[in-house]
């Protein structure tokens, strides 16, 4: 392998640009193969690097180049932490572990602040950053950090900005309101997400109308997406909700959402291929989705009849309540 001293010779015979670019590559190869020490030299000679006026790009890869050592020196401060939490306060080791980490919490925050200023996606430099943070009790500091990544204009759409700062303010018990803002947001960039059913919990507990309503879009919202078709835990909740918001007097609202997908729901979700599958592969699941399916499509619906066909000795009693529940509920045709 070239060594590192032979390989940086080489780099200041070109471009400033280049040079910092594949002095950036070397260090991502040399963290790659756990070549730490290395990594770090190269970087903090590339830092120091300089070649005529700076433009606005090279800026970037020097904060670039910054923010790697920041986190060397993170992983280098995680690890004193864990040390930390391992050894008694009164004892010697103690005190020189936490000054070894309070150094390096110093150094990453002068190396990853710059970088994380700059428009862009800065996800494991944005965590770490927070994390020592939130590790000192800067709680203000660390909200600031997350709201300006998730809300900043001049940074790109990044759902994970988003969910950093609901999991930063879940940990500070944030009001419902104040997460469902939050939720609201990354609802709208992926509508799939896995934190969908934590936002419809936080919508169904809401006093407000318009959160009650917005519960059921979601709902809906996560099903239709092929990776979520399995998910229980969505049909149990649409399920449960389908009824409850019915018996509330708002059949228009699940007309609204069921409108948009009666001419493919169907086929995506109901048909007797599913009834088929799903029976053979999760009863539960298969349970779950028929009671909806009789409820949106009626009696007539081919997985809802399949289902009900079952002579299972568990379940029977589960599919009787199915049936009667579809007979009271059902939005097509009210009687069995």
């Amino acid at each position: 392998m070239e060594t590192f001293n032979t390989f940086a010779d080489r780099m200041k015979n070109m471009g400033v640009m280049n040079y910092l670019k594949i002095s950036l590559q070397h260090a991502l190869y040399l963290l790659h193969h756990g070549m730490l020490e290395d990594a770090n030299r190269n970087l903090s000679r590339a830092e120091t690097w300089r070649y005529g006026e700076k433009s606005s790009s090279q800026e970037v890869l020097i904060n670039l180049v910054q923010a790697y050592k920041g986190l060397l020196q993170y992983y280098t401060w995680s690890k004193k932490k864990m040390e930390l939490s391992n050894l008694d306060e009164d004892d010697y080791a103690y005190n020189t572990a936490s000054q070894t980490m309070l150094n390096h919490s110093w150094k990453t925050s002068v190396n990853l602040g710059a970088l994380i200023q700059t428009p862009g996606v800065w996800d494991p430099f944005v965590k770490s950053y927070v994390e020592m943070l939130e590790f000192y009790g800067d709680q203000d500091g660390a909200r600031e950090v997350l709201t300006n990544y998730a809300y900043d204009e001049k940074f790109p759409s990044n759902p994970n900005a988003h969910v950093y700062l609901y999991n930063f303010l879940k940990r500070e018990k944030a009001p419902r309101e104040k997460l469902i803002s939050v939720l609201k947001i990354l609802y709208q960039i992926v509508p799939s997400h896995k934190l969908m059913l934590e936002f419809h919990r936080l919508l169904r507990k809401s006093e407000k109308k318009d959160h009650h309503k917005l519960g059921l879009e979601v709902l809906f919202g996560v099903l239709d997406f092929a990776g979520c078709t399995k998910n229980i835990t969505a049909w149990k909740y649409l399920a449960k909700y389908l009824r409850q918001t019915l018996m509330g007097n708002h059949l228009a609202w699940v007309q609204e959402e069921w409108n948009s997908r009666k001419t493919w729901w169907p086929s995506f979700h109901f048909s007797s291929f599913w009834a088929k599958s799903d029976w053979k592969e999760d009863k539960a699941l298969a349970c779950e989705k028929a009671l909806v399916a009789g409820i949106l499509l009626g009696k007539g619906c081919r997985y809802f009849r399949y289902i009900c066909k079952q002579d299972h000795p568990v379940l029977r009693k589960k599919i009787r309540r199915i049936r009667k529940s579809v007979k009271k509920h059902s939005i097509v045709n009210p009687g069995l």
